[in-house]
C-alpha cells in the first residue's frame, strides 16, 4: 500500500457540526468527512482490497465505501487533516495480517508451580477446619 497514492484517492465532504463555536457551528461546513472507495482504488492490489473488504465489513458502506469523519475542531482545514489521518490508520490497521498462534506445550515448570500454589491453598484451607478430637480408648 503506497499512503500517498492513496491520500490521493480520498474524497471529501462537509456539513455542518456541533459542539463549540457558537454563530459559527451555524454558519460554517467544519465537519469533515474523509471518504474512500475501496473497489476502485489504484492504490491497493486485489488481494488487499479483498481483505480490507472482508475485515472492515462492518464498517463499509453498502457502495463499498470506507469512511472517517471528525469535527473537533473549529477549522475545517484541521478536521481535514484529522480525518485524512483516521482514514489512513484504519486502512493500515485492517492490512494487518494477524500472526499465526503455534501450539506450544505448557512447561513443567509452569505445571509444577500450579500445582504447588494449589497444594497451598488446599492446607490453607485444611487448617481452618475445627480440630476434631478423637474418643478414647476406654480399658
Amino acid at each position: 500500500m503506497n499512503a500517498e497514492l492513496l491520500q490521493q484517492e480520498f474524497s471529501y465532504r462537509t456539513s455542518r457540526s456541533g459542539g463549540k463555536g457558537g454563530q459559527n457551528v451555524n454558519k460554517v461546513e467544519t465537519k469533515v468527512e474523509a471518504r474512500l472507495d475501496i473497489s476502485a482504488s489504484a492504490a491497493l492490489t486485489d488481494e488487499e482490497k479483498a481483505y480490507l473488504l472482508e475485515k472492515l465489513a462492518d464498517k463499509i458502506s453498502a457502495e463499498g465505501i470506507l469512511s472517517a469523519t471528525n469535527q473537533t475542531d473549529r477549522s475545517q482545514l484541521t478536521n481535514k487533516e484529522k480525518a485524512t489521518e483516521k482514514l489512513l490508520k484504519l486502512v493500515e490497521k485492517g492490512l494487518v495480517k494477524p500472526k499465526k498462534r503455534r501450539k506450544v506445550p505448557i512447561p513443567a515448570g509452569v505445571k509444577e508451580a500450579r500445582l504447588e500454589g494449589k497444594k497451598r491453598v488446599s492446607e490453607k484451607k485444611a487448617a481452618r477446619q475445627p480440630v476434631k478430637v478423637l474418643p478414647k480408648d476406654s480399658e
